[in-house]
């Protein structure tokens, strides 16, 4: 390919609006074009790092037993009502009616879709596995679209899933995927992570995230120093050193706190309590099962709350914290001054029900004070497990980084922003049982089918890679995702001698196999030099003034070494040189 004739719109400055390194990168480099805000359109490089992605997620699906599909966008209403995500699924799901009126919704995954085939296409235990995947663009109506393609209305996704007759069949599915996603990433160039993670509302049991860590994530996610633990902080957890209580009192006791609305100026209040001996009191109304109630969450002063462990722990669909006038309509009490002990009583007196759950860090604690649902009044002599009616323990806080791994006990965590590239889940039957998408068994009985459900965001790893690999010159790209092996920037391009040496060196190696970018333009040296670096091919070959001695200059672009080559040995340096 000749730099003349291809569309490459490099810019000199960062767009005024970019923020992360990859959005900066991906617009100076000429490879996206923004339309509006989250939609983005591929320019030619682009296209050629895609399909290069594109075609190691269909390689290493191929060889984990993978069929690619391709469904369709537009999906009706019907279908996402049988598994009972189109109220699910809220605002982000973009919605239209056709000219008859039918609702129909542009699709932001596809497991109603591949369900449905599976219940009209496969009937026997003798059909299964299957494990079926498609490259496919996906919609979602995203509030804040932001940092370039990182997060976005329009995306391209990778989704498969895997349909057996029992658990242990998804268990053998999984890890086939975990396995390939590995390699997929591996092959791309990436260091990632593997961590636990919240299903949300994919629902399912157990899920796997892979994460770079990058300052433009907007996820974080916990590591251990000391073994391989790692997850999500929506569902990190860490060890919370045992506080030693002195005994509580008979009761509860109710002491004056006027004007105390915070846990510091509880602590700092003369008879008050330092935080770790606070009952912090959160209140929610939480959607389960297309009912609405009202939850107390109950933590450590000097914790924070985790929201999506309160609403898996809850299995709600969505949650949000109660306004303080709805609060008070319930426990006769604002904000500062709330807490579990007469919750349920102040509730039922006014004719509301409220359930109460706890973070483990409040077992056994005694003598805590907390907030009385009276304004300006609190507790103190608390015994938790006593004093508070509590329907469910589990994990609610939020880890730190510092703290300590549950899993070998002496490593520290470390919390890092991060950014997901691929997500995997065992759905089990939720949407089988839901669509009534069964199979006949050994024994002739009709059973669920058991699925699992596996994403990748494909522009993700485009922008990860440059995240990852870059530097202030600009892209450095991996060897496996690079839209072309090698620049050929012939320094003169008015020397007709120098033109005709890059024109043959172009040659040869396109016909080795090389992907080769001739840069034909009359342009200066320096500007063709900033240009290659800018893009970020691997290598680039100058001929400059020795040409006509026979001698050319390799650039590593990740390296900036240069290497002085004899044309006739350029190819063999050049495979040299990309192979290691």
């Amino acid at each position: 390919m000749r730099w003349s004739n291809f569309f490459i719109p490099t810019l000199r400055e960062n767009p005024a609006d970019a923020e992360s390194a990859s959005h900066k990168l991906l617009l100076r480099a000429g490879l996206i074009r923004q339309l509006s805000a989250g939609i983005y359109s591929y320019l030619p490089l682009a296209q050629r790092v895609i399909n290069k992605i594109n075609q190691i997620i269909r390689e290493e699906m191929g060889a984990i037993g993978g069929q690619e599909f391709f469904l369709p966008a537009l999906n009706p209403r019907e279908v996402w009502e049988e598994s009972g995500r189109w109220e699910v699924m809220g605002d982000e799901m973009f919605r239209l009616k056709d000219r008859k009126g039918a609702d129909l919704c542009l699709g932001m995954t596809h497991e109603e879709i591949f369900t449905s085939i599976a219940r009209n296409e496969l009937n026997s235990y003798k059909q299964l596995p299957q494990i079926w995947y498609q490259i496919q663009t996906k919609f979602r109506d995203e509030p804040r679209p932001k940092s370039g393609i990182l997060r976005v209305r329009q995306f391209i996704m990778k989704d498969s899933y895997s349909f057996d007759t029992s658990q242990e069949g998804l268990d053998v599915a999984f890890e086939k995927h975990r396995e390939a996603y590995k390699k997929i990433f591996s092959r791309c160039g990436l260091e990632f992570e593997m961590v636990e993670a919240s299903s949300g509302a994919m629902g399912g049991s157990a899920s796997t995230e892979f994460m770079i860590k990058t300052d433009a994530g907007e996820d974080l996610i916990a590591t251990c120093n000391n073994c391989d633990y790692a997850a999500n902080i929506e569902k990190a957890v860490s060890k919370v050193e045992k506080i030693t209580d002195e005994e509580s009192l008979d009761s509860p006791k109710e002491f004056p706190t006027p004007d105390i609305r915070t846990i510091e100026q509880l602590a700092n209040f003369e008879g008050g309590a330092d935080a770790n001996r606070q009952i912090k009191t959160l209140v929610y109304l939480a959607k389960i099962d297309d009912e609405e109630k009202n939850i107390i969450a109950l933590l450590r002063g000097d914790h924070q709350l985790q929201e999506t462990k309160l609403q898996d722990a809850i299995g709600a669909t969505e949650i949000r914290p109660l306004q303080d006038e709805e609060i008070f309509e319930i426990l006769d009490a604002h904000a500062g001054s709330l807490g579990g002990v007469n919750a349920k009583e102040k509730a039922e007196k006014n004719d509301k029900e409220i359930f109460i759950i706890a973070d483990n860090s409040l077992k056994e604690r005694k003598n805590m004070t907390t907030g009385a649902n009276k304004d300006d009044f609190h507790f103190r002599g608390v015994d938790v497990e006593r004093d508070i009616p509590t329907e469910k323990w589990t994990d609610l806080r939020t880890v730190n980084s510092g703290e300590t791994c549950t899993v070998c006990e002496n490593g520290i965590l470390e919390v890092s922003k991060s950014l997901e590239i691929g997500h995997i889940f065992k759905l089990g039957t939720k949407y089988s049982d839901s669509m009534g998408a069964n199979v006949l068994n050994e024994n002739g009985k009709a059973v669920p089918i058991v699925m699992g459900s596996y994403g990748i965001g494909v522009e993700r790893i485009m922008a990860s890679v440059i995240e990852q690999s870059h530097d202030d010159d600009g892209i450095v790209w991996t060897k496996a995702v690079t839209p072309f092996d090698v620049v050929i920037s012939v320094t003169n391009a008015k020397k007709v001698e120098l033109m005709e040496i890059g024109e043959s060196l172009y040659e040869s190696l396109h016909q080795l196999g090389f992907e080769v970018l001739l840069d034909d333009r009359k342009e200066r040296p320096g500007v063709k030099f900033k240009d290659a670096d800018l893009i970020g091919i691997p290598f680039r070959i100058n001929i400059g003034k020795r040409a006509n001695e026979g001698i050319v200059e390799i650039v590593k672009r990740g390296t900036k070494e240069t290497l002085e080559v004899k044309i006739e040995e350029v190819e063999s340096k050049l495979k040299e040189l990309i192979d290691n």
